[in-house]
C-alpha cells in the first residue's frame, strides 16, 4: 500500500513502536508480541497489528515479532535507514537546545546546518556546528542535500523562513513558531506549539481540591 494512503495517526505511531523496540534490542530481547507492545505502550494490540499490517506481514503466529527484523523494517518505512540531513533556522535558546540534543543522537537523521539572521549569533559554535548567515541558506541546502527544515524563529519571521526553505528544495518542515504556515500541497509541515500544548493540559486538571476547599469554607461560615 502506498504511504500516501496511510493515515497520519499510523505514521505517528511508528516512531513510538521503534523507540520501544530499540529499548528491547538493547536488552537483547529477541521477540515481542503485540500483546506486550500494547501493554507497554498503552495501545490496543489489535491496533498495533493493523498498523504494521499496512506495510507487510512482519509477525509469526504464536511467536510474535522478531525485534531486530521489525526495527529494520520500521526504519525502512520511515526512510531512516538512509542519511537524512536537517537544517535548523533560529539559533536562539530553543534552537541551541535542539542542536545540542541532536549532537548525541545515534541515528541517520541529523541537523547538519544552523542558520540565524542576527549578526551576533552568526559564527557562534553549537557543538560541531557553526551558525551560518541566512544568505548561505539556499546554497547549503543544495550542497548538503538537506531535506527537512526546522523553524525556531519568532512567529513574524516564520512564514518568510518557510518560503525560503521550500524554494531551496526542502520537502518537509517541523515548525516550532506559534503560527500556521502556508505551503504547497506537496510540502509536509508538522507544527509543535509548546504554549498551546501546555495550556490545553489545564483543561484536564482535576478540580476536586478547589471544590473541596470551597465546600469547607461554606461549612465554616
Amino acid at each position: 500500500m502506498k504511504s500516501d494512503k496511510i493515515s497520519e495517526a499510523v505514521v505517528r505511531r511508528l516512531p513510538v513502536y521503534l523507540r520501544y523496540l530499540n529499548a528491547l534490542h538493547k536488552r537483547e530481547v529477541a521477540t515481542v508480541s503485540s500483546q506486550e507492545l500494547g501493554q507497554r505502550l498503552d495501545l490496543n494490540p489489535a491496533q498495533i497489528r493493523k498498523d504494521l499490517a499496512y506495510f507487510g506481514d512482519f509477525g509469526r503466529k504464536g511467536i510474535g515479532y522478531d525485534v531486530s527484523y521489525l526495527i529494520e523494517k520500521i526504519r525502512h518505512i520511515l526512510k531512516i535507514d538512509q542519511q537524512i540531513n536537517v537544517v535548523l533556522v533560529g539559533a536562539g535558546n530553543l534552537g541551541q537546545a535542539l542542536s545540542n540534543y541532536n549532537a548525541y543522537l545515534k541515528d541517520n537523521m541529523k541537523i547538519v546546518a544552523v542558520f540565524d539572521a542576527f549578526p551576533d549569533k552568526v559564527g557562534a559554535r553549537i557543538n560541531t556546528l557553526v551558525v551560518q548567515p541566512m544568505d548561505e541558506l539556499e546554497a547549503t541546502v543544495k550542497e548538503k542535500n538537506i531535506r527537512i527544515g526546522i523553524i525556531t524563529v519568532p512567529d513574524f519571521e516564520a512564514q518568510h523562513v518557510a518560503d525560503r526553505l521550500i524554494e531551496s528544495g526542502i520537502g518537509a518542515i517541523l515548525n516550532f513558531a506559534p503560527i500556521i504556515l502556508k505551503a504547497p500541497a506537496n510540502i509536509r509541515i508538522h507544527a509543535t506549539d509548546f504554549t498551546t500544548d501546555l495550556l490545553s493540559l489545564a483543561y484536564y486538571l482535576e478540580d476536586g481540591k478547589e471544590e473541596a476547599q470551597y465546600d469547607s469554607e461554606q461549612v465554616d461560615n
